[in-house]
């Protein structure tokens, strides 16, 4: 059974790389949105196990997102993909309870990594190509 999954970065390369970053068969469902605000409506109306979310959007940020996931106790997972990489910001979203962080450009052998990390996937499952 796949994961229902919600990519959240207000650039449509962005989100199109974060989808194809996905290990094949992981997903069951992907939504995608451009904002924190849209963010939390998909997030209120469907069951969602992993959220991809960036930092730096219009309407409402990336830590808002998180902030509002954890006052209204949602259960989902959170990994952030963002090009602020500095480590208070790390910090700063993992005490909000994000379970990772992944620099942009995403890269697929590090998401697999992550997801293999916290479960999502088996390390057997999804091969990680090794860099020569």
């Amino acid at each position: 059974m796949g994961f229902n999954i919600l990519i959240c970065d207000d650039s449509a390369l962005a989100r199109k790389m974060a989808r194809r970053s996905l290990p094949k068969g992981l997903a069951e469902a992907i939504y995608e949105v451009s904002n924190g605000m849209d963010a939390l409506e998909v997030l209120g109306h469907h069951t969602i196990d992993l959220v991809l979310l960036d930092l730096t959007m219009p309407v409402l940020g990336g830590l808002s997102v998180l902030s509002e996931i954890k006052r209204r106790q949602l259960e989902t997972f959170v990994i952030v993909i963002s090009g602020d990489i500095q480590p208070i910001m790390q910090e700063k979203v993992m005490s909000l309870g994000a379970l990772g962080f992944i620099e942009k450009p995403i890269k697929s052998e590090e998401l697999t990594l992550v997801l293999q990390r916290f479960g999502f996937i088996l390390p057997d499952t999804y091969k990680v190509p090794i860099a020569i």
